[in-house]
């Protein structure tokens, strides 16, 4: 459901979009893709010049291979739309630090160290930022929602309708409830 009609006229002026995109490789690796835009509804005045409404001001790529343990192997960052043009893109190769990374277990502290501020696009890194969410939603659908076996399903304690003393997984998830709070 939507949200609530709001309740004064208003004019669109910006919308941000971001997309994953989650691939199988034949090569028993995944391809996880963000693709982030900034669209403007009216004319943009920048220095390096006016961008007309809808076109991009920002159009940026990101491409993060990992195996099955959520580990980084590859990354690629493209920039086909930027405020400024031979600059904001010259930050691309510099991403390949996080390979070797893992998506679960410090991403963003790690990216974050390594690329945030002056040290990378701040527009890039934010849509990384996501990549692990993302990467667990990719997966997800491959594997069972209840496991077999002694380990605690890993989606229990990650948000509010999953935490263990809820009756939430006192219905599905039995073997698991720890009682109320």
């Amino acid at each position: 459901m939507p949200l609530a009609q709001p309740p004064i006229a208003r004019t669109r002026l910006h919308t941000r979009r971001v997309v994953y995109e989650g691939f199988r490789r034949d090569d028993h690796l995944f391809d996880l893709e963000g693709h982030l835009t900034d669209i403007k509804d009216h004319d943009y005045a920048l220095l390096t010049g006016v961008r007309r409404a809808g076109e991009p001001v920002h159009d940026m790529w990101a491409r993060v291979t990992v195996g099955r343990d959520y580990i980084v192997r590859a990354i690629e960052v493209r920039t086909d739309g930027m405020p400024y043009p031979d600059a904001c893109d010259l930050i691309e190769p510099a991403y390949g630090k996080l390979v070797g990374a893992s998506l679960l277990h410090g991403f963003r502290k790690t990216l974050y160290d390594t690329m945030g501020g002056v040290r990378g696009c701040s527009h890039v890194t934010e849509l990384l930022a996501q990549a692990p969410t993302a990467a667990i939603q990719m997966f997800a659908g491959l594997r069972r929602e209840i496991e077999e076996g002694e380990d605690k399903p890993f989606q229990l304690d990650r948000c509010h309708a999953l935490e263990t003393t809820t009756d939430t997984v006192r219905k599905y998830y039995p073997q698991w409830y720890r009682g109320a709070a």
